[in-house]
């Protein structure tokens, strides 16, 4: 394990836990919120609950409660709109938003960003090798997580968001510059993996190198979601002493 794949250390180990709140509107949040407790400190807030209506009343109640909100809104546009929807939401209270798209978007993005982190979408952890196939992209995923990275970067964005299967390839590609953020995250044995096909178990994205982890049906559709949460942080604390105790 090279240094620079050790995740950041300043951010609080509980808090590497982002819990996807993808359900039909704010009482279903609340109350899986309610039911997680002190399990889970950081939540991402996407565009189902967008469409519901009840988006920043959400994030607002979040935030009263001492919780991290990302805003998984995959801003992506022209840049005059992407920058003006940005400038929008700077300011919320979310920590980051994500934006998929080219160097121009997310300059747009960053330009407008004040303290809200700028995530760059590089490849969506639901497509696969074929389906870069199907749209006419001839490279590997991997190659095309690295490209689309090294723009983002380059055009100021602060993070990105990135499968555990090219965490490890982007800190050596990127050193520990940019904030990792890695979805399609499923515990060790869990078969069901749904719409995900790059998927990772906590402990291998954070030794790849990523500074976050992102969860939703393995924790929502658990027996108990709160006991699902606790193991994952579990994991998540084991790994990191793990990876610090390697490196000393």
């Amino acid at each position: 394990m090279t240094a620079h794949a050790f995740p950041r250390p300043s951010i609080p180990p509980r808090q590497r836990l982002i819990v996807a709140l993808d359900v039909p509107g704010a009482e279903a949040a609340r109350a899986l919120v309610r039911e997680l407790g002190d399990a889970v400190e950081f939540y991402k807030i996407g565009l189902e609950l967008m469409a519901s209506g009840c988006y920043f009343e959400l994030l607002d109640w979040l935030l009263a409660r001492d919780k991290r909100v990302f805003a998984d809104l995959k801003f992506h546009d022209i840049p005059a709109t992407v920058a003006a929807a940005v400038r929008q939401l700077a300011g919320r209270g979310a920590s980051f938003v994500t934006v998929h798209g080219d160097r121009a978007i997310i300059e747009a993005a960053a330009s407008q960003k004040g303290s809200l982190g700028i995530l760059a979408v590089t490849v969506l952890t639901s497509i696969g090798r074929e389906d870069l196939r199907d749209m006419g992209i001839a490279m590997e995923v991997e190659d095309l997580v690295l490209q689309r990275a090294r723009i983002s970067v380059a055009a100021g964005c602060d993070g990105l968001i990135a499968s555990g299967l090219e965490a490890a390839a982007l800190r050596t590609e990127l050193g520990a510059g940019p904030c990792i953020v890695t979805p399609g995250v499923r515990a060790a044995g869990t078969d069901a993996v749904h719409d995900q096909k790059r998927v990772v178990t906590p402990a291998r994205a954070l030794a790849g190198g990523a500074d976050y982890i992102v969860m939703g049906r393995p924790i929502r559709g658990a027996p108990s979601p709160r006991q699902a949460a606790e193991a994952v942080q579990s994991e998540i604390a084991a790994t990191l002493q793990g990876i610090e105790s390697s490196q000393q």
